[in-house]
């Protein structure tokens, strides 16, 4: 079969079918109680949105290995066997722009309309936001493939004589061309007037990944950096944050009083703002003490869970402290190593891509060297990097959600989380999902050289008209925040939460 690589090929429709498992298995773990055997709608979406991110992570590794299927092909184009990774490419970020811009905020529209509406009104409703939405994105994208929708390569223009085929072609370093009267030839030693613009214009698809690449490159650049720093030194001040011993029963019963006294002042504005909002005065003020309520009612939940650590309770009470304390030395250990993790990428994002020419290919090279090990180590150390960077973004969204007002909550919880929160976080991973994979093929250009990724990612997004001077500045972004974020957690994160006053609404 020639070039062919059936393993490949295997390879990829088991990891599609394990995807799309392993998402079933999350939805049904993390779901909350009041949406089991309903939102049905609101379920199909999340499992499919999760299983072509993951997907879509994943096919950048794949189109490393479907790149070496042609390793013995003249060139790329000699190998026609292979899978057609370009058009894969394209085919899932369009359904992962669709899905981002128009299905799921249908489903959040739906699924939060009022429920005292019947079927009918919230679909009309949901349909009318999306149908709008749908509009202004079509124009927007008309208007602006129309007048900028336009490439802009970088090239130089050389040429050299002819002559007949010598014994000897005696080329030399002050003579780089053929035959006398020597023209631009070489790229090294010619003249900067050489230097020209090769202007193209794009495909509509190419574009369309191109503007939500643009879009998840803001959320990537301030979520991504804040949640580099923050995902591993959270679980190593989790762990310095630790209960050190059981409480007594007296320290428990004074304890659990106060949160019954807080459940209850938060159940009573939550009842005030229901009130607000059926009256239909749903102003700023509204919006600003709602964000409130569900601040206070994570924190609610997170000294409920921080009690209950302390005072074990029932027939296994030793046996779940003993179980406590694992989990936080699991969470030192996973939080060192995503230390490891997150100093290698910052450190590879400053000598590869900030620093120009690049001062070493690093983490490049250890993919290579660990693909000359063993075939499937650098491809799976690839795909981890990338995730890891994933899981940045859902980190520093969850960092920021609860202390900047603009930012909705909405924290997923093992057994308690709304499909709503759902909806938003699968949201979230598409969007990101897109730069993620724009990011890693610049940021492993080397190790990904030749691929489709690359030649979407690399070569087309990086010289679109309007766009290309973007890239760098999500970098810099990316880095900045990083570092500051570092240094926040390292001078606030260790200290031990104080408990906050009596809760009130605003006026």
């Amino acid at each position: 079969m020639g070039d062919f690589n059936l393993a490949l090929v295997i390879v990829a429709i088991v990891v599609c079918v394990l995807v799309f498992l392993i998402n079933v298995y999350l939805l049904v773990n993390y779901q909350h109680p009041d949406d089991k055997n309903q939102a049905y709608f609101p379920k199909f979406v999340v499992v499919f949105g999760l299983s072509v991110a993951a997907i879509s992570i994943l096919m950048l590794p794949a189109d490393v290995a479907n790149r070496q299927a042609c390793r013995h092909a003249i060139y790329n184009g000699a190998c026609n066997l292979t899978l057609p990774m370009k058009d894969l490419w394209l085919a899932i970020y369009i359904v992962d722009a669709i899905l981002v811009f128009f299905v799921i905020p249908f489903a959040m529209f739906y699924y939060e309309g009022d429920q005292d509406k019947s079927v009918g009104k919230r679909l009309k409703s949901s349909l009318m936001w999306v149908i709008a939405t749908a509009i202004i994105c079509g124009l927007l994208l008309g208007i602006l493939y129309g007048l900028v929708g336009k490439v802009d390569f970088t090239v130089r223009h050389l040429s050299s004589s002819t002559t007949a085929f010598p014994n000897n072609f005696g080329f030399s370093s002050s003579e780089q061309c053929i035959g006398s009267g020597a023209r631009q030839c070489s790229a090294y030693i010619a003249n900067p007037s050489s230097e020209t613009t090769w202007t193209m214009r794009s495909t509509f698809p190419e574009y369309v990944v191109a503007l939500a690449t643009i879009a998840g490159s803001v959320l990537f650049s301030i979520f991504g950096g804040v949640g580099i720093a923050c995902l591993p030194l959270g679980l190593i001040f989790s762990f310095i944050r630790r209960p050190r011993a059981v409480i007594t029963r007296s320290q428990y019963i004074k304890e659990a009083t106060e949160l019954g006294k807080k459940a209850r002042e938060l159940k009573k504005a939550a009842d005030a703002l229901h009130q607000e909002q059926k009256s239909g005065s749903k102003g700023r003020k509204w919006r600003k003490n709602m964000k409130a309520v569900e601040k206070e009612l994570l924190l609610l939940e997170d000294d409920v869970k921080a009690l209950e650590e302390m005072y074990p309770q029932g027939e296994k009470a030793e046996t779940t402290w003993a179980m406590t304390i694992l989990g936080y030395l699991a969470k030192l250990v996973l939080g060192v190593f995503g230390l490891i993790v997150s100093i290698a990428w910052v450190v590879h994002i400053v000598i590869y891509l900030l620093i120009d020419p690049p001062l070493s290919p690093f983490l490049n090279e250890v993919f290579i060297k660990l693909d000359d090990a063993w075939g499937l180590l650098g491809t799976a150390a690839f795909a981890f990097f990338c995730f890891y960077l994933l899981l940045a973004v859902i980190a520093g969204e969850m960092m920021l959600g609860l202390r900047l007002v603009f930012i909705t909550i909405h924290p997923m919880k093992w057994g308690a989380t709304l499909m709503n929160s759902f909806l938003f976080n699968v949201g979230l991973i598409l969007l990101s999902s897109i730069s993620v994979i724009q990011f890693c093929s610049t940021a492993f250009a080397y190790y990904a050289q030749a691929t489709a990724a690359q030649e979407i990612f690399g070569h087309t997004l990086e010289s679109l008209r309007g766009i290309k001077y973007l890239y760098k500045l999500v970098t810099i972004a990316f880095i900045a925040l990083a570092g500051l974020t570092f240094v926040y957690y390292t001078a606030f994160g260790w200290r031990r939460k104080r408990p906050s006053g009596r809760f009130q609404l605003s006026s």
